[in-house]
C-alpha cells in the first residue's frame, strides 16, 4: 500500500522503516527536514508538503508530538492539506476531544479519520510488535489491515473516535506511576544497604513485579537517560492530558501531582528529551 508518514520522531522513524521494509510505498514528512536523512538514504521519498504526502498516498500516519502540532501540519493557513478521498489515522497520544476535533475537521473536508494510539517503543516497532488500540469503525480496521498488519499481530478496536485515545492516556498514566513507584523503592533500597539483586529476586516472584521494573533498571542503576525510548517531555504532556480528562470525568487526581512535579523537575534538570526514566534523578539526586 501507500503509506504516508507524517512526524519523524523517534517512533515514526522506526515505523517508517517497519512498513517499508514489508514492502510497503512509504512517503514521509516532517518540519525538520534533516530528520529525514536516514530514510531518504534507504530510499524513501521525502515530500516537500504535508499536503503532497497525504496527496500521493491511500493513508497518512500522524507521528505527532500533540494537537497543536497536528493542526499546525494538517491546518496551515499556507497548503492547506486537501482531504477529499483521503484517510488520516491518528496514531499519536492526544485527548479523546482533541482526537473527535480532528475526526471533524477530515470529515468536514471530505476525508475519513481514524485513531489509533500506539503501546511501544522502538524494539516494538522495529519487530512489529506494537500494540494498537483503534478508534472508529470495524470497517475502517479491516480497511487498513495489510498497514496494522506489519506493525501488530492484532489491532484492537476498542471503540468509536475518542475511546481509543482515552485507553492510551490511562496506560500512559500507568508508565509514569509505575516507574516512579519503582525508582523511588529501588533508591531506598540503595540508601538502607540492601541488595538490589536480592529486592528484584523478592519483587518478581510477587505479584508486585511490573515488566517494566527489570526493562528500565540498568538505566536507574547507571544513570544513563541518553537514546532514549520515550523522552521525559513527552510523558509529561502525556500526563497532563490524562489529568484533565480524569479530571473532566470526575475522578480525584491528587495522587497525581507528585508524579508530574517529579517530571517537572527532571525537566529543569537538564533531562527533557532524555528517557524519562530520568525522573529518578529527581527521586534519588546523586551526592
Amino acid at each position: 500500500m501507500r503509506v504516508a508518514i507524517v512526524g519523524i520522531g523517534l517512533l515514526g522513524q522506526a515505523v517508517a522503516e517497519r512498513l517499508h521494509e514489508s514492502g510497503h510505498a512509504v512517503t514521509v514528512y516532517n518540519r525538520t527536514v534533516s530528520k529525514t536523512d536516514p530514510l531518504r538514504a534507504h530510499g524513501i521519498t521525502v515530500a516537500a508538503t504535508a499536503a503532497d504526502a497525504v496527496a500521493s498516498t491511500d493513508c497518512t500516519l500522524l507521528f505527532l508530538t500533540d494537537a497543536t502540532a497536528i493542526h499546525a501540519v494538517l491546518f496551515p493557513p499556507t497548503a492547506p492539506v486537501n482531504f477529499r478521498g483521503r484517510t488520516i489515522i491518528q496514531m499519536g497520544t492526544i485527548s479523546p476531544e482533541e482526537s473527535r476535533t480532528f475526526q471533524r475537521s477530515v470529515s468536514d473536508g471530505g476525508g475519513d479519520y481514524f485513531e489509533a494510539p500506539v503501546l511501544g517503543s522502538l524494539t516494538e516497532a522495529k519487530a512489529g510488535t506494537l500494540i494498537i488500540m483503534g478508534g472508529g469503525t470495524a470497517d475502517q480496521l479491516r480497511r487498513w489491515e495489510q498497514v496494522f498488519s506489519s506493525l501488530t499481530p492484532a489491532p484492537a478496536l476498542i471503540g468509536p473516535v475518542g475511546q481509543a485515545a482515552a485507553l492510551k492516556l490511562a496506560l500512559n498514566h500507568l508508565i509514569a506511576a509505575e516507574l516512579s513507584a519503582f525508582a523511588l523503592s529501588l533508591g531506598l533500597i540503595q540508601r538502607a544497604g540492601i541488595s538490589v539483586d536480592q529486592f528484584m529476586a523478592i519483587l518478581k516472584s510477587s505479584a508486585l513485579f511490573a515488566p517494566a521494573f527489570e526493562k528500565k533498571l540498568p538505566r536507574l542503576l547507571t544513570r544513563q537517560y541518553d537514546k532514549p525510548n520515550f523522552p521525559t517531555s513527552h510523558l509529561l504532556k502525556d500526563v497532563n492530558l490524562f489529568a484533565d480528562e480524569a479530571r473532566h470525568q470526575g475522578l480525584n487526581v491528587v495522587g497525581l501531582a507528585g508524579v508530574r512535579a517529579l517530571l517537572e523537575q527532571a525537566i529543569q534538570e537538564g533531562h527533557r528529551d532524555e528517557d524519562y526514566s530520568a525522573l529518578f534523578e529527581s527521586i534519588n539526586p546523586r551526592d
